[in-house]
């Protein structure tokens, strides 16, 4: 994945709080929470195990994530990540990256469309779960967890 995010002049480090922090957002709106956990529970938690393949990351369901994530403000959020030349390449990175996500909370959320675990949507659910990723909250390890989920060892592509 670095090796991809090389190529395209960006890394996922300025998509990462981005990406999370949109769907922190939507969390915590009326009913977003909730909506959150079933879309997770529709992703297969295994998909980063032993590494990352690109060829099995849906970049259909990438742009459905990012436009659910971002809606409206899309364009406005990849021109402010990728500064002009690099609109293109950010408009690339943030789909491969979306179901990749979605995958690393299915696996901490406890289980997803490939996992026999069950989710939690009440309190200290998702919405923590991202906080914690984005530094506050208690639910995650942080940005740094994510990134060495999605960059760590034994990656392909």
């Amino acid at each position: 994945m670095d090796q991809l995010a090389r190529q395209l002049g960006v890394a996922p480090d300025q998509a990462l709080p981005a990406l999370v922090g949109g769907m922190e957002a939507n969390a915590r709106e009326p009913g977003g929470e909730t909506s959150l956990a079933e879309a997770i529970g529709q992703h297969d938690d295994g998909l980063l195990d032993g590494g990352i393949d690109l060829d099995q990351v849906d970049i259909d369901d990438g742009q459905k994530i990012v436009g659910h994530v971002f809606g409206d403000n899309r364009d406005q959020v990849i021109s402010r990540l990728g500064g002009g030349a690099k609109e293109s390449m950010m408009s690339s990175l943030l789909p491969m990256l979306a179901p990749l996500v979605m995958s690393f909370l299915a696996k901490k959320a406890g289980g997803g469309a490939g996992g026999s675990g069950t989710r939690s949507t009440g309190g200290g659910g998702i919405g923590d779960l991202l906080g914690g990723l984005l530094g506050g909250g208690s639910g995650g390890g942080g940005l740094e967890d994510l990134l060495g989920g999605l960059l760590g060892g034994g990656r392909k592509g």
